[in-house]
């Protein structure tokens, strides 16, 4: 199935129905449509060709968005470029994936100047546009060269980024996957509102709402404010952020006196979310709804629906807001050994995943595809256990745990009891070197706003619920965290800030 496809289906329900809505202004699902073939043929009277890869540097916006129907149209690989990396991360990505055309917003033509070459098309989306588009009056609606829907970076954060495959099938499973395990709204069509970015998981959530004729909602900067009026005003279904922005949500005045009523769905993901605040915006929110994956496996490896953080009794379900949710359905998940192994539930070790919803591999990196699916299974790098109900807990990231006197000590279990305080808005936990003990248990906090707190203080408060080991020895407190395009905060560069 093409990415384009999932407008097509929604357009055939209702062609008159808003499709992309922005600043108060709405395009329909047949305007979008019709956008869609005219950018399919201005690719290719620009010599663009099934399976050639055509990147989008942009903002969240409306137009930016159609273009990848139309690259889809046009049977070309989508590729999206996050104007948030570094120039030389995008150069890399673009000479890795053999990009030859990239469309972009007059925002970023610094940018752009930086990382063009080898380009043999730019159209920027605020300058040219008219002119690409009248380039061709022809309809084109060509099938791709092959399954690959669109190639993925992966950040470089640990090293030099890669190039993530996805096909049409690893999409279409993941949307198959969304459908099923989150409530929609019987007969009415979903309303999404995206904040996040579109280049990331708020781009491929918009595919199940589109299958569904729903009406997405962009905003094009992140306003917390604009995000809470907005779901009253349209009258908001569905909705995803990370949890960082989640805190942020909790923390603005507006937010009580709020009508949320009409959500269904609140998505949370891409970082660990702590327990205490979750069970706050089960209260304060309402459905909130846990998904959780990564580039390689977009977004379904388990699922927590809303009703899943609840009891039968109503009551919450504590003990299961540190979980990601249970296997999805067309997914297979088990934990391995350092050997191999597959372990028995309870035991701990590296969550590894089987399924259709898995890369294709790493583009033109078959040392890297194979390591990540060695043993027969995609290797997420994540340490984890299955309980006896079947919920996957992540305990940790492979190289974030901190061996300290002998013992291993999980950060995200230090970070939960941290985010319990009541001065911390948000922290991060890493293991720095120690003579005497290898490694520190090291916290860095961002306090509250007005919050004011004793680090002796804060070291008791961790000792009193887990113990001394993974009480932190050392102490720091930001102004602010250094955070990923995604929002997840950047413990490499915690560590290097923080190493002589």
């Amino acid at each position: 199935m093409r990415l384009v496809d999932y407008l097509d289906k929604g357009a055939s329900l209702d062609p008159d129905a808003p499709c992309l809505t922005t600043d108060g202004t709405s395009r329909t699902y047949g305007q979008v449509r019709e956008l869609s073939f005219r950018i399919a043929a201005a690719l290719a009277a620009r010599g663009v060709v099934p399976g050639d890869r055509v990147a989008v540097l942009s903002g969240n916006d409306p137009t930016a968005f159609t273009c990848v129907f139309g690259i889809s149209r046009a049977g070309a690989v989508w590729c999206p470029i996050n104007p948030r990396n570094e120039a030389y991360e995008n150069r890399e990505l673009l000479t890795l994936f053999g990009c030859t055309t990239l469309i972009y917003q007059e925002a970023f033509a610094p940018l752009v100047e930086k990382i063009s070459d080898g380009l043999t098309t730019l159209v920027c989306l605020d300058t040219d546009w008219d002119e690409f588009l009248s380039a061709s009056s022809a309809t084109v609606d060509l099938p791709a060269d092959d399954d690959l829907a669109m190639i993925v970076g992966t950040g470089g954060t640990t090293g030099r980024p890669k190039g993530v495959e996805l096909t049409g099938a690893n999409l279409l499973v993941m949307t198959a996957i969304t459908l099923m395990s989150y409530p929609w709204p019987a007969s009415d069509p979903p309303v999404y509102l995206a904040l996040a970015p579109l280049t990331h998981a708020a781009g491929v959530l918009c595919f199940p709402v589109l299958a569904r004729g729903g009406e997405i909602v962009i905003m094009r900067k992140p306003d917390v404010a604009e995000f809470i009026t907005l779901i009253e005003r349209h009258r908001v279904t569905h909705t995803f952020l990370p949890p960082t922005l989640i805190y942020m949500v909790l923390a603005h005045p507006s937010l009580d006196a709020a009508d949320l009523s009409s959500l269904a769905c609140f998505w949370y993901g891409a970082a660990p979310m702590s327990a205490a605040r979750l069970e706050e915006a089960l209260g304060r929110i309402g459905p909130m709804a846990q998904l959780f994956g990564q580039t390689e496996a977009p977004m379904m490896i388990s699922t927590m629906a809303p009703a899943d953080h609840y009891l039968p009794d109503g009551s919450v379900a504590v003990a299961r807001l540190s979980s990601a949710g249970r296997p999805s359905p067309l997914v297979t998940v088990a934990i391995m050994g350092p050997d191999g192994e597959l372990l028995p539930r309870g035991a701990t070790g590296e969550i590894v995943a089987r399924g259709s919803l898995v890369m294709r591999g790493y583009h033109r990196d078959p040392a890297a595809t194979a390591a990540a699916s060695a043993h027969g299974w995609h290797h997420t790098g994540d340490i984890g256990y299955l309980d006896d109900d079947n919920y996957l807990f992540i305990v940790d990231r492979a190289k974030d745990m901190v061996i300290t006197g002998g013992f291993n000590v999980y950060s995200t279990e230090v970070e939960q009891v941290l985010m319990q305080h009541p001065a911390v808005q948000d922290c991060a936990v890493i293991g720095l070197p120690d003579d005497k003990w290898g490694e520190r248990v090291t916290a860095i906090l961002q306090l509250r706003d007005g919050a004011t707190v004793d680090k002796a203080e804060i070291a008791a408060f961790v000792k009193e619920r887990i113990g001394s080991v993974k009480s932190p020895k050392q102490i720091e407190i930001w102004e602010d965290l250094p955070r990923s395009k995604v929002g997840k905060i950047l413990k490499a560069d915690l560590r290097t800030r923080l190493t002589p």
